[in-house]
């Protein structure tokens, strides 16, 4: 087996130097190879330089190159090659030696390679007090890597791994000098490391410690190209690149966030170890909360965007974490508004705090104290007018409200019920009252519990408690602001949820300190002395405002144009200011001073960014017009400003006189509509008694009904009875003469109804039967008409159907002779105009014949004239011969 290891330990020697331009003729043109494959020579030394090790250096390790002047290279090869013959070893690898004893050779690049063996001294130039810790941390990195002197790798378990690795954090956590160190160790044993499972352990304790703690600027910048170098190479195993990527990155985070101030605790190594999550729980400023997840590396920061992205929170710049302590003693009662919210640095870890969370807890003697982790806004800024991201306007409001009922926005009577009945209705909604509450405003508690549901009924003096803050509600009996909120919540029924958060926004928005950040503070110098010991101070975007915090009460604001200069110290914070036209400087003790420096630098920044952004444009419209307008006297400027300052308050009066009219407006809403309730409910009064006189006079009419019908039943009882006496008294001969009679007269009498009903009939009769025969007669008389008619049309129809045969046949006639004149008509038109074209032809011949006629006139006229001509000229020539021959 140690053949074997030897063997491999060769090969991969032998191949790292030849990726690092080294051949073997090059090792042995000045020194022998032994069995381990290490060149031996003399006792030469020669201090390595950046010239000479550039040409042979391999890759990886181009970055030590000029730090090479950090490493302690000879002191540390004179020791290694001590510790090596006196233990008489041959190399770094090997257990025993094997043929002549020779004297080996060490390079700088040896000094950096993995080993098995204890180093006897520092890799660095550390104090001379620290190398012995240096050498037992690389007894601890052996031990937790596995590896001994002897070629076995023992693994250890996970508990002593966690101990190992706290041991480390222990030793180099605190000195920058040890933490190069430990990672330039940790480093050497990850190059060249022929065992995959000691390898793995080494990356595994370099991200451990790149989570925790840095190198320094020097050694960080060699070790981020070594660790790059590893996690993008090819050759690398898969395992080793994930573990040197995560490396790279924790050192990124570390390098940023500096080292950890409090050594990470079991947990936190167990978890990087196993890969679990640890967890821990974020409260926001209503008392909800989110669970979010950290490491060991992370920090403020992270966690803020971890837990924007839970929330769904687009724009979280303005947001961080806050540190929440809240003190109640023991023995007194706790007091709701004994908060202290302190701001977290961004690169501050989430370990740290929650470590310093638990051991304040345990330091805490008399009190219990609560600390826990806040997330809300650091300052308000005007550019978050325009975002309308609902979340970002939920936490805006949630914040602006909790400061509301701590009191740090001190306002009069009717903003606070306003501010109440907006909170209210922002909370549970609009509930519909019925038509029969309408006079709640003046029984309030007896009507509560009827007519609101069970759960807001319950809750609603909570509400009205909870929303009203405590040094505003003392001002004014309980009852009254009950009736007074609660007038205001009913006259809000056309308003949403959000519409009552974007209205309580606007109210606090308005104020002079309103969307301030708030600091307590005591007084250490007031030039003036009219500030009390304790103070508030609110920063927001017009300047600092000073509060008395018991009781609540407003004092001074400073513009941001009067504070001259400002500073802080880590116990204090400083404004050098002018108060009615006069500098002074006032210090205040606080912990909170760079909190508060930078949310002015802020603000101040935000109004220099504006007026440059509007100079800018100012000067590109003068550029853009007449050159002549960019020259401008001061006391404009001075005018300008004065403007500005007047038309900024004017236009804060206008907003307040707004709000008044508004609230003037509602108010008189309110009383209408009370109006309103008060006629309809005076019109169901009359009404209701208008029933009731009638319900009342119908009683009566029926009582007296009831007393007459009750006088004639007893008249009638007394009849019945004296009838039934006289009948008693009669006898039954009597009473049949008088049935006999009675029937008589009643048969003659409808005897007389039936002749009298006969004759009516019979009389009728008659009548019909004469309506019957003039009927018969008018039918016939009509017949025979109708009979004459018929007999009249069919001879009118025989006549006019001969006189039609007759007409028709003359016309036939008629037509005929029509159509043969016509054809002989047709006929003489041919001839004529066949004549015609005949006619035609002749004279169009006649023509041509005419014109030739004048053309052999005119050719003739021609002839005639130029036979003239000729003999004119015969005839002078003649003469002239003549005359010739005369001559």
């Amino acid at each position: 087996m140690t053949s074997d290891m030897a063997q491999s330990l060769r090969s991969s020697r032998s191949s790292f130097g030849s990726s690092n331009g080294f051949d073997a003729h090059s090792h042995n043109s000045y020194a022998t190879s032994n069995g381990d494959d290490y060149d031996s020579d003399g006792s030469n030394f020669a201090p390595p330089t950046p010239n000479t090790l550039s040409s042979v250096m391999p890759p990886e390790l181009a970055g030590a190159i000029p730090l090479i002047d950090k490493f302690q290279v000879e002191g540390f090869l004179r020791a290694m090659q001590k510790q090596i013959h006196s233990a008489g070893k041959r190399g770094f690898f090997s257990k025993k030696t094997l043929g002549l004893q020779v004297r080996e050779k060490f390079t700088f690049e040896d000094m950096l390679c993995f080993q098995k063996d204890p180093i006897p001294t520092s890799l660095l130039k550390i104090n001379s007090d620290l190398v012995s810790r240096a050498v037992k941390l690389f007894q601890v990195i052996l031990k937790y890597m596995g590896v001994d002197s002897s070629d076995r790798v023992t693994p250890i378990s996970l508990d002593e791994s966690i101990e190992l690795v706290s041991k480390l954090y222990k030793h180099a956590l605190k000195r920058s000098e040890l933490r190069d160190e430990l990672f330039m160790q940790i480093s050497k044993q990850t190059r060249n490391n022929p065992d995959r499972h000691s390898l793995i352990k080494a990356w595994e304790l370099m991200y451990l410690c790149g989570s925790c703690m840095p190198p320094s600027k020097e050694i960080g910048g060699y070790l981020s190209e070594y660790v790059h170098t590893v996690a993008h190479s090819a050759s690398s195993d898969s395992e080793v690149q994930v573990l040197a990527m995560n490396t790279l990155n924790a050192l990124k985070r570390s390098v940023k966030a500096g080292p950890r101030h409090i050594i990470p605790g079991r947990e936190e190594i167990d978890a990087v170890l196993t890969g679990k999550k640890l967890t821990t729980i974020v409260f926001f400023l209503d008392e909800t909360f989110e669970e979010i997840t950290y490491d060991m590396a992370t920090t403020v920061a992270d966690a803020v965007e971890e837990l924007a992205g839970i929330i769904k929170l687009s724009t979280y710049s303005s947001f961080s974490l806050f540190e929440c302590r809240k003190a109640a003693v023991i023995s007194k009662s706790a007091d709701p508004g004994n908060e202290e919210y302190i701001g977290l640095d961004d690169n501050k870890y989430i370990g740290d705090l929650l470590a310093d969370f638990k051991a304040s807890k345990d330091r805490s003697k008399g009190e219990i104290l609560h600390c826990k982790l806040t997330f809300k806004k650091k300052l308000f800024r005007e550019s978050d007018e325009a975002i309308t991201d609902p979340m970002f306007v939920q936490l805006s409001y949630v914040q602006l409200q909790h400061d509301y009922v701590l009191g740090n926005y001190p306002v009069g009577r009717d903003d606070a019920a306003q501010l109440s009945a907006l909170q209210i209705l922002a909370e549970i909604g609009y509930v519909v009252f019925s038509e029969t509450c309408t006079n709640l405003c003046k029984r309030f508690i007896d009507y509560l519990i009827d007519y609101l549901p069970m759960n807001i009924s319950s809750d609603w003096t909570s509400l009205l408690e909870r929303f009203l803050p405590r040094q505003i509600a003392i001002t004014r009996a309980k009852r009254d602001w009950e009736l007074d909120v609660l007038s205001r919540y009913r006259s809000m029924e056309n308003l949403t949820k959000d519409d009552a958060r974007q209205q309580f926004l606007r109210i606090l928005r308005t104020l002079p300190y309103g969307n301030s950040v708030f600091f307590a503070v005591r007084k250490i110098d007031d030039p003036i002395g009219l500030l009390p010991g304790k103070i508030i101070l609110g920063i927001n975007k017009r300047g600092v405002h000073f509060f008395r915090p018991v009781p609540k009460e407003y004092l001074h604001s400073a513009e941001l144009r009067d504070i001259m200069q400002f500073g802080s110290s880590n116990t204090a914070v400083f404004f050098k200011m002018r108060v009615a036209g006069v500098l002074h400087i006032f210090q205040f003790e606080t912990k909170q001073g760079e909190e508060i420096c930078v949310a002015l630098q802020t603000h101040i920044n935000d109004v220099m960014l504006r007026r440059y952004s509007k100079a800018r444009a100012a000067a590109n419209g003068s550029i853009n017009g007449h050159p002549s307008d960019n020259v401008r006297p001061p006391a404009v400027d001075f005018n300008e400003k004065r403007v500005l300052e007047l038309s900024k308050s004017l236009e804060e009066s206008e907003n307040k006189v707004n709000q008044l009219q508004e609230d003037l407006h509602e108010k008189q809403k309110q009383e209408l509509k009370i109006k309103e309730d008060l006629e309809s409910l005076k019109s169901i009064l009359r009404s209701e008694k208008q029933y009731l006189e009638e319900i009342t006079c119908e009683r009566d009419k029926l009582r007296t009904l009831c007393d007459e019908k009750d006088s004639a039943l007893q008249a009638a009882i007394l009849e019945k009875q004296s009838i039934e006496v006289k009948f008693a008294k009669l006898n039954s001969q009597g009473l049949e003469n008088n049935i006999r009679k009675e029937l008589a007269e009643t048969n003659s009498q409808v005897l007389r109804k039936t002749q009298e009903e006969l004759k009516a009939c019979s009389a009728q009769l008659h009548a019909v039967e004469e309506s019957k025969r003039k009927l018969v007669n008018e039918k016939t008389s009509l017949e025979e008409r109708l009979s004459r008619l018929e007999r009249n049309n069919t001879d009118e129809i025989a006549i006019i159907k001969e006189n039609f045969e007759q007409e028709r046949k003359t016309m036939k006639f008629h037509i005929a002779e029509l159509e043969k004149k016509l054809e002989e008509s047709k006929r003489k038109l041919d001839h004529a105009q066949s004549a015609i074209a005949i006619k035609d032809a002749e004279l169009s011949a006649l023509q041509n014949n005419l014109r030739e006629l004048e053309e052999l006139r005119e050719m003739k006229e021609d002839i005639d004239r130029k036979n003239e001509q000729t003999a004119a000229i015969l005839k002078r020539q003649g003469a002239q011969l003549a005359e010739m021959e005369a001559l």
